[in-house]
């Protein structure tokens, strides 16, 4: 079986809560990435943000990134995977919940990311267009 900790890119890095959108952003360039986990002062995941959410949620309404915190940003329930889970178990969750970037996390701790092109790679041909649809598709409004 196929697991999560199979088809992640590992070295991912958390963000602390407090830290600025500037130095996120310094990060993601950095890092050459596009999101970044983001940890509570346990180490514990609390959010996600990406490089699209600095841009549209601080730069674009006129908020100065050195100032705004990662806190700021993120919200609702963090979605993660376990290292051991199957690749069927990832393509559900992202699936669900409309997520393309999914952290993988082994006893308690952040090991890895997965994006929804390490799914693509590792899921059969004739199973690639049914889960870019699930995570494409416009969640219901609630």
């Amino acid at each position: 079986m196929t697991t999560a900790k199979d088809i992640m890119h590992e070295g991912a890095q958390w963000i602390p809560k407090t830290e600025t959108l500037l130095n996120a952003a310094q990060r993601m360039r950095d890092l050459h990435v596009g999101a970044l986990p983001v940890s509570d002062e346990n180490e514990r995941l609390c959010g996600i943000i990406t490089d699209r959410d600095i841009v549209v949620k601080c730069v674009a309404e006129g908020h100065d990134a050195s100032r705004c915190t990662a806190a700021d940003l993120v919200q609702g329930t963090p979605r993660w995977v376990d290292a051991n889970a199957s690749v069927e178990e990832v393509v559900e969750e992202m699936g669900n919940h409309h997520v393309r970037r999914l952290p993988v996390i082994e006893n308690k701790r952040l090991v890895g990311m997965i994006s929804e092109a390490d799914v693509a790679r590792n899921l059969p041909e004739n199973q690639v267009h049914a889960f870019a649809s699930r995570v494409y598709a416009t969640p219901p409004q609630t």
